[in-house]
């Protein structure tokens, strides 16, 4: 016990003597620690040295502070004795929120004793930690979508560049090293900077747009987790011209004026423009007689357009009527336009009934024309028209003729007085009589001056020869078509100069000349160009348009108002039933700049309009189609009217988009109406079919007749052809010698294009012994009436006198209910023949003078039955040497009518006779 007093006291009091040295660190630290872990590696290791061990306590080390309280880390002692400790990370470390830290640190002994008094510390050392990165974040685009424009045609270095960005800390991890197009099959590349580029030269026309999309990758091979789509648009290379119009316009009949081109600009490009002139035509030389005009007949047209009457059409069509054009080709494709085909091979003579006689000083000659140049043929004459002698000479009193693609109408005069020069030749020369294309040429002569019109347009003739009268002659003419006739002075007769072209509608109009508004009628187009809102066209603004309306013509010196003024035009078609199919249009532009060396050229465009197939009608006629008439009906002087309750209606089938089409009826025109005799012809000396003329007073219609039929013709309302065909009748003044008749009737709108249905109505005459057994039928007992058995007292002599007063009661009796059932019958029927509306199968009687005559007061042998004879004075036309009978009960042969009461045997039934 002493012993250990006494060490204690030693060791107290020589305790500051041994804890005398401070611990020692390195004076700088560096470490590294990976982002998300605890441990910091560092370099040199974290080691404290204390010059005091081994003495305990003092050559210990207790501890390892970091000053900085914003430091994350914390350092802990692993071995006190040996001074090793340790660096960790308080919590996760995120290398994104910082990179690096700085902080010091010391060591702490563990002092001089075990309570830790008198402890020493190191000097201060500086610790430096780097935060490593790990790739946890994958690149992403600045932008959600990338949109550029390039002109066509050219190669760039770099159209565009995309630029993606990383998260992450490092620059290995942050750096993006890499970008790639995933979309397959484009001009396009991509550098490692994001510099997209075409790999060959781009076309507007191919291809407007791509879209293409492009994916990232960090330096770390980590890839973007959406790709980014890029819009490249492809811009035409800068070129004059007009833009936003459209190649084909879509047009639907009956829907009037329709704009052609509603966003149509001019782009110059930059150019600056003293003036614009552009054209604008609309080619339809393909359709008909050069556009869609109306396809009526020539007469139909003549008198729709208010022309003088009397003409006569040279070339109509075909019919047995008409058969002289027969032989001539005709060009069926033109939409029902009757068009005759001439090749140098056709000609037609003009029967002599048909060629006007009475040619004056004023006459008419029209035609449409299509005659192009025929090559090695120019020399030659081509006649379209040709009056010459028949026989023994060959002189042309007249003729219309092309020659060198000159237009030359010869007259010959004939000798009356003078015999002196007169014109005979008048000639013309136009481009229009060679460009292959439909014209309308009218000559009206008025002697000694001749003028042409052409589309409308009037020339004078450039040259006009002078000639001898023709000397009169005795021998007949000859007017033929497609070629001249040449009758004498040859071996055998033939036709000259032959015409190679189209012809149609050729008329010859003696005694009047047109006027001007009648020929401008006949030519007119039902389509052609047209300007919206006139008034809106700016002041500027200059417009022309030819005759037919085909071609347009505009001008200005603004080019926002010559933009506007070309979106205002219109295509309109006013017929009911166009001619559907392509309408080319043609654009052509010319500027004038303000200098000339910077003066652009404007390229022509082509588009179409597109005539959309109208809705065709449907023309049916519709009422009785069987008659049943006595032959009084067809004597009498009214005739027999065959179609009073007809009715014409025409419909078209309207489409819709969803479910079925529906009819609808329309009004239109009819241009005419044949009534046709089914069997034998009409014989005219005892039947024909007749129209009274002041039926067609009012209306735009005529009338022709034959023993074939009725034919009504012109360009007039379905309602008026209804009420001139309601009076057309049917007489016939001798119908025992005559079948039943058959009439078929049809009717036709745009010369045949479209027809009605044929229309049969039967006619069937009652004859005389027909009707006597009809009546006998109408006026016997019916099942309600009772049949009487009268019996006589017979004796040798006369009846007493209340054997005949008997006789006469039930007699009269019998006549009054025969004459009430008779008298019921005729009512009903009259009604009906009034009417029309049912089909007539019954007799029609005729009760005006029914007389029955009685003579009670003379005296007749006694007989078993009775027959009563009674008359029908006027149920039928009688002549006066027509002599009365008296038809059945055995009574033959009577001079006279019977005037009273006769008993006769064996007569069963009640007769009639008409005086």
């Amino acid at each position: 016990t002493h012993g250990k007093v006494i060490q204690m006291m030693y060791l107290g009091h020589f305790s500051w003597m041994l804890n005398k040295h401070k611990p020692w660190i390195e004076t700088s630290y560096h470490g590294v620690i990976t982002e998300n872990m605890d441990i910091v590696q560092l370099d040199p290791p974290l080691v404290a040295l204390d010059k005091d061990a081994p003495v305990p306590y003092a050559g210990e080390i207790c501890a390892f502070k970091i000053h900085g309280l914003e430091a994350p880390f914390e350092a802990v002692v692993l071995n006190g004795t040996s001074g090793e400790g340790q660096l960790r990370a308080k919590g996760l470390v995120d290398c994104e929120l910082q990179k690096e830290y700085t902080f010091i640190i010391q060591a702490h002994d563990c002092g001089a004793g075990p309570g830790g008094t008198g402890g020493k510390k190191s000097h201060k050392a500086v610790v430096h930690i780097q935060v490593n990165d790990v790739n946890e974040f994958s690149p992403v685009f600045r932008e959600v979508q990338y949109h550029t424009a390039v002109t066509e045609g050219k190669i760039y270095d770099s159209i565009l560049q995309v630029e993606a960005t990383d998260q992450d800390c490092s620059s290995q991890y942050s750096q993006i090293c890499n970008y790639q197009i995933t979309t397959t099959n484009t001009p396009f590349a991509i550098d490692r900077n994001g510099n997209i580029r075409n790999t060959e030269k781009l076309s507007f026309e191919k291809q407007q747009q791509y879209e293409v999309l492009v994916t990232a990758f960090d330096c770390g091979q980590k890839r973007s987790t959406e790709s980014v789509p890029v819009h490249i648009d492809v811009k035409p290379v800068c070129k004059p011209g007009w833009q936003g119009w459209d190649k084909r316009v879509d047009y639907e009949p009956g829907t009037g004026s329709k704009q052609l081109f509603p966003k149509m600009n001019l782009e110059t490009c930059g150019g600056l423009l003293s003036s614009v002139r552009t054209t604008v035509e609309l080619q339809t030389s393909h359709i008909g007689k050069g556009c869609d005009r109306e396809t009526y007949s020539e007469k139909s047209l003549q008198k729709l357009c208010g022309a003088s009457s009397g003409s006569t059409d040279l070339l109509p069509a075909p019919s047995t009527s008409t058969n002289w054009t027969a032989s001539l080709v005709t060009d069926s494709e033109r939409d029902s336009d009757l068009i005759f085909r001439f090749d140098g091979r056709q000609a037609a003579k003009i029967p002599d009934q048909v060629v006007p006689q009475n040619l004056t000083d004023q006459f008419t000659v029209a035609t449409w024309m299509k005659h192009g140049p025929n090559p090695g043929l120019r020399a030659e004459k081509e006649t379209l028209l040709c009056n010459s002698d028949k026989t023994e000479m060959n002189r042309h009193h007249y003729s219309l003729y092309v020659h060198n693609c000159r237009l030359v109408f010869l007259l010959r005069r004939d000798f009356i007085q003078v015999d002196t020069f007169r014109p005979a030749e008048f000639h013309w020369k136009l481009d229009q009589i060679c460009d292959k294309e439909w014209h309308y040429y009218v000559i009206n002569v008025e002697f000694p001056v001749v003028t042409l019109y052409v589309d409308g347009v009037t020339y004078d003739p450039y040259l006009v020869t002078d000639d001898w009268p023709i000397h009169p002659s005795q021998i007949d003419v000859q007017l033929t078509v497609g070629a001249c006739w040449q009758g004498g002075e040859v071996t055998k007769p033939r036709f000259t100069q032959y015409f190679r072209g189209s012809l149609s509608g050729l008329t010859i109009r003696p005694g009047k000349i047109e006027s001007q508004k009648v020929i401008s009628c006949l030519q007119a187009c039902k389509e052609g160009l047209d300007i919206n809102s006139l008034e809106s066209l700016g002041k500027g603004i200059k417009f022309h348009f030819n005759p037919a309306q085909s071609i347009l013509v505009m001008e200005g010196e603004d080019l926002e108002n010559m933009n506007a003024a070309l979106r205002k035009v219109s295509y309109i078609n006013s017929r009911q039933f166009p001619t559907p199919g392509i309408r080319h249009l043609h654009i052509s532009t010319s500027v004038q700049c303000f200098g000339e060396d910077t003066c652009i050229f404007i390229p022509d465009i082509d588009a179409v309009v597109m005539v959309l197939q109208p809705s065709e009608p449907r023309i049916t006629i519709a009422g009785v189609d069987r008659l049943t008439r006595p032959a009084a009906d067809l004597r009498g002087p009214a005739g027999l009217t065959l179609f009073q309750d007809l009715h014409i209606i025409s419909t078209v089938v309207i489409h819709f988009s969803l479910g079925p089409g529906v009819q609808e009826e329309i009004i239109h025109n009819l241009d005419y109406c044949d009534i046709l005799v089914l069997g034998e012809e009409l014989r005219p000396e005892q039947e024909s079919l007749q129209l009274q003329r002041s039926t067609l007073l009012g209306k735009h219609l005529d009338a022709t007749n034959s023993t074939s039929g009725m034919s009504i013709y012109g360009v007039d309302s379905m309602s008026n052809y209804e009420q001139v065909i309601r009076q057309v009748y049917y007489h016939n003044w001798h119908p025992a010698q005559t079948p039943d008749r058959k009439f078929r009737l049809t009717c036709s709108e745009l010369n045949g294009r479209y027809t009605s249905n044929e229309f049969t109505l039967e006619i069937s005459v009652l004859h005389k012994s027909e009707a006597g057994e009809h009546v006998n039928h109408m006026v016997a007992p019916s099942q309600y009436m009772q049949y009487f058995n009268i019996t006589f007292p017979f004796s040798p002599g006369a009846p007493s006198a209340a054997t005949v007063v008997i006789v006469i009661c039930i007699a009269a009796l019998v006549v009054v209910v025969v004459l009430g059932i008779y008298r019921i019958h005729l009512t009903h029927q009259q009604e009906g023949r009034n009417s029309d509306t049912t089909k007539e199968r019954e007799l029609d009687w005729d009760d005006s003078a029914l007389n029955i005559t009685v003579n009670p007061m003379e005296a007749y042998p006694a007989k078993p039955a009775v027959a009563v004879v009674y008359q029908a004075m006027n149920s039928l036309p009688h002549s006066s040497h027509t002599k009365p009978t008296v038809a059945g009960c055995g009574i033959p042969g009577y001079e006279q009518p019977p005037t009273q009461l006769t008993y006769q045997t064996n007569c069963s039934r009640l007769w009639y006779t008409r005086l």
